[in-house]
């Protein structure tokens, strides 16, 4: 368990705490670009406990800008996209992408007051159908050139989820791989595919968490024959994201938290594959959520949980999609869990893993230091070994190395 200084530390993101320090240091994702189009609206924000409006001007540039206006703090979401900015409707006040005022119409002529106006402004960048954001001090560092993020739009897909809770709590379920064996278990034949028996087969893996230069690497073992491992292997990348839902040479999953505040906040997933998706595989996944990116299955309604379906079809009731069962267990720990009153076991070793990880980080960053994983050399700007594989083995074969020989990531 957490002391509460340390649940503190980990979980309030807000300006000024040292959890949000370390999250401004990287580009967060704040929006999909489909939600901002050429000529589309701007589009009100909370990052990070942060009120902030995103816009797209006439030339396609990105702005996020405070929410509200310097001069007496009307909504700018509401505002007009003309003349190179966003122009405030209540007084007329306009801003660049930058947060320099370019236009006071109430004052006299002459007038240099707009000169001394610098309005909050954040960089904005686009990549992969993410709009991202860098929110900290001092120059950004690059935007981390994974493959998943450079790969082609047609061998990727995006989109987000609300979640009623603290982020940690979803963090911490992407590193829990013993979980896997029972929230997730399908019962009617025909409809898991072999890994679901493995999970089954063998409910308490050994779990191995490898700290690397990114974050971590997590590995679940099963046995599940005489001779044979099964072996999941998961990476936790800093800031805080992971990934998941591996397709092995394939591609493989990524579940991304960005905190809205410290008791909500967005879970941005992709689907990446090194060849052009199916539409139909995505279908799938896309009838539990709603247009506001809100889940049809949620806490109002109980998820939807069917007595019945749990006798004959899935363990946890809810349907078949994974998205709902970890969000009904991570929004039921609370808003924020509090992790004192935990009772951890060996199957939360990944979990331990990642709150050591990340309180190293915090500290470094309070310290002054740099932290982990913030890329500024462009010749260091690769990585071969965030990975999520699932391979079944010889026992004989080590686990932490047997990735190594297979296909290394494109180039794109």
């Amino acid at each position: 368990m957490l002391t509460a200084e340390e649940n503190i530390l980990l979980t309030q993101t807000g300006p000024g705490t040292p959890a949000g320090d370390l999250m401004r240091r990287y580009w967060q994702p704040v929006a999909l670009s489909r939600e901002i189009p050429l000529g589309g609206a701007p589009i009100p924000l909370r990052i990070l406990s942060e009120d902030l409006v995103l816009f797209r001007d006439e030339r396609g540039q990105l702005g996020m800008l405070g929410l509200h206006c310097s001069h007496r703090g009307a909504d700018l979401s509401y505002g007009r996209v003309e003349d190179g900015g966003l122009r405030c409707i209540y007084h007329g006040w306009l801003y660049d992408p930058a947060g320099r005022c370019l236009e006071q119409p109430g004052e006299p002529t002459g007038s240099t007051f707009h000169e001394r106006i610098r309005h909050t402004a954040y960089l904005c960048q686009e990549q992969g159908g993410f709009v991202f954001a860098y929110m900290g001090p001092g120059e950004p560092p690059l935007l981390p050139a994974y493959e998943w993020l450079l790969a082609p739009d047609t061998h990727r897909a995006s989109d987000k989820v609300f979640q009623d809770c603290n982020y940690l709590q979803d963090t911490e379920g992407n590193v829990d791989p013993q979980h896997l064996s029972f929230l997730h278990r399908f019962f009617k034949p025909g409809e898991a595919e072999f890994r679901q028996f493995y999970h089954q087969g063998d409910a308490s893996p050994t779990i191995d968490p490898i700290e690397t230069d990114f974050g971590l690497h997590v590995y679940a073992i099963r046995k599940v024959e005489p001779d044979q491992n099964f072996v999941k292997v998961r990476s936790f990348v800093f800031p805080q994201w992971t990934t998941v839902a591996s397709r092995g040479e394939d591609g493989y999953g990524v579940n991304w938290q960005v905190p809205i505040d410290d008791e909500h906040h967005w879970s941005y997933s992709v689907t990446f594959r090194r060849h052009p998706l199916d539409p139909a595989v995505l279908a799938e996944n896309d009838t539990d959520l709603l247009p506001d990116f809100h889940l049809a299955r949620n806490r109002a309604n109980r998820y939807l949980q069917n007595r019945e379906e749990m006798t004959t079809k899935t363990f946890a009731g809810m349907g078949r999609n994974f998205i709902v069962h970890d969000t009904f267990a991570t929004e039921g720990q609370g808003t924020i869990h509090d992790r004192t009153k935990e009772q951890n076991g060996y199957t939360d070793r990944g979990i331990i893993a990642l709150r050591a990880r990340m309180l190293t980080a915090i500290r470094d960053v309070q310290a002054g230091r740099e932290a982990p994983h913030v890329v500024r050399d462009p010749a260091l700007n690769i990585f071969p070994d965030i990975l999520a594989r699932d391979d079944l083995m010889p026992q004989s074969v080590a686990w932490r190395d047997h990735w190594k020989g297979a296909r290394q990531p494109v180039t794109v």
